[in-house]
């Protein structure tokens, strides 16, 4: 296999989860980027993967047990139902529900930031992106909202530090959501340092409170453009990332900042996404043998969202 690669990871699992008629966070979100990588040759150029169900026990590292029984009971009570004509969802929070289906797409949403891992650590790609939904920055040790039940990134990061002995790593987080679930995760690890941009006040209602020291939190408000995310993130994501010289970088890659997603209300258009990825990469390249592993978070206006990812990927793999 050729170093260099830029991994693709997704599982048919993944379509399978879906939370009612009209959810935003649906399974046509994968169509949309499938099609896109498709139409615009991008797809001829990732190495695809299957992703594989995550062990129970990975998982853990970042959730707590009785939460995770809780949830995976929950799944099998539904699919129990479903055989005799129940109801098809459970609602988790008023934005966040469940159907028979939701426990295993999970399982293969966060296998794939897990395998992802192992394969550019390995050496067999450089960079990865991971296609999965359910999302993940939401999930808190304890807790699922926001369309998140597993957090793919925080279980992944763990997973670079426990399994295969990393020091340093970090996350980096462009959704227009404050990713409240990894910070809750990983508050207070040294090992791991998380910067993020995010729309404020606004949904989840938090990060903007004397966050951690290895959390560089930056609330900004309805309507910023572009061009002030960028300079944000070249005045207090870089220097803090210099410094901090991670030795593996991940993503929560989530595109509800678009200026066509009215899931937020910033200005970012698919140029913002790939210059933060090209400052990202660069970051990798310095300080972490070029090694990346971005997984999907939001991003519900189908065209933006599959030309937004289109740009990311087209970064990661030097296209």
């Amino acid at each position: 296999m050729t170093v260099g690669k830029t991994g693709y990871f997704s599982h048919r699992e993944c379509w399978k989860h879906e939370m009612g008629p009209g959810h935003p966070e649906c399974p046509q979100r994968l169509d949309a980027i499938e099609d896109r990588l498709l139409i615009c040759g991008v797809a001829d150029a990732l190495e695809r993967r299957d992703a594989p169900v995550a062990a129970l026990g990975d998982i853990a590292r970042a959730h707590d047990g009785a939460y995770l029984q809780a949830l995976q009971a929950r799944c099998e009570q539904l699919e129990q139902a479903r055989l005799i004509g129940g109801a098809p969802y459970a609602q988790i929070d008023p934005d966040t529900a469940i159907n028979a289906c939701t426990w295993k797409a999970a399982l293969h949403a966060a296998g794939a930031g897990i395998a992802a891992t192992d394969a550019v650590l390995s050496g067999e790609l450089e960079n990865a992106f991971c296609a999965v939904r359910p999302p993940g920055h939401h999930a808190t040790r304890s807790q699922a909202m926001g369309f998140c039940f597993f957090n793919n990134v925080a279980i992944a990061a763990l997973h670079a530090l426990e399994h295969h002995g990393l020091e340093r790593v970090a996350i980096v987080d462009f959704d227009v959501h404050h990713g409240n679930g990894t910070e809750d995760i990983l508050a207070g690890d040294p090992r791991v340092l998380m910067v993020g941009v995010f729309q404020h006040p606004f949904f989840p209602f938090s990060g903007d409170q004397q966050p951690a020291q290895n959390m560089v939190n930056v609330p900004l408000p309805a309507y910023t453009k572009g061009m002030d995310i960028r300079e944000i993130v070249e005045m207090m994501w870089i220097p803090r990332l210099e410094a901090f010289k991670p030795q593996m970088i991940f993503v929560s890659a989530g595109f509800d900042g678009h200026r066509e997603d009215d899931m937020g209300q910033w200005s970012m258009n698919e140029q913002d996404y790939a210059w933060i990825t090209g400052r990202v990469k660069d970051i990798a390249r310095r300080f972490a043998k070029g090694r990346i592993v971005s997984c999907l978070e939001g991003g519900y206006a189908m065209s933006a969202l599959g030309r937004s990812v289109e740009a990311h990927l087209r970064e990661l793999a030097d296209l």
